[in-house]
């Protein structure tokens, strides 16, 4: 399963909130919309559900905006997509209890799992690093 809109939008929108955590500098959402053409007004609810959900603090006003409230280091992509996406239950109406049902089931809890793992020991830090690394420019080899 791939992210959806709203957690990719969000992950990207704390990933420009984590470059600016250094520095303590606000950004404002403006700025995120035209870095990465992320709607406004779509970017400002995930932006008030990471606020609310204590990833975030705002400041009022002109020169106002956002900061991280926590380190990149302690926000994890998994807490993230929590905070945007709530609890999400895939539970299928019908009988499923033939064995082919059963065995695909075992696999599918089998993924998730990983999946979970993996977005649980990934933080925005890494996610840093990762952007950082597919920006470096590739060398060029002439012969």
């Amino acid at each position: 399963m791939a992210f959806s809109a709203k957690t990719e939008y969000g992950l990207v929108a704390l990933l420009d909130l984590a470059t600016a955590y250094p520095s303590g500098a606000l950004v404002q959402t403006g700025e995120i919309c035209r870095r990465h053409a992320i709607p406004e007004r779509y970017l400002e609810q995930m932006l008030t559900a990471l606020r609310k959900g204590g990833f975030l603090k705002s400041i009022r006003g002109p020169r106002g905006g956002f900061q991280l409230f926590r380190s990149p280091e302690q926000i994890t992509v998994a807490d993230v997509e929590a905070c945007l996406e709530g609890e999400t239950s895939e539970e299928r109406k019908g009988d499923r209890q033939d064995a082919e049902f059963q065995a695909l089931g075992v696999l599918s809890r089998r993924l998730e799992e990983a999946r979970c793992t993996i977005l649980r020991q990934t933080t925005l830090a890494h996610l840093l690093q990762e952007r950082d690394r597919l920006r470096q420019p590739s060398p060029m080899f002439y012969i």
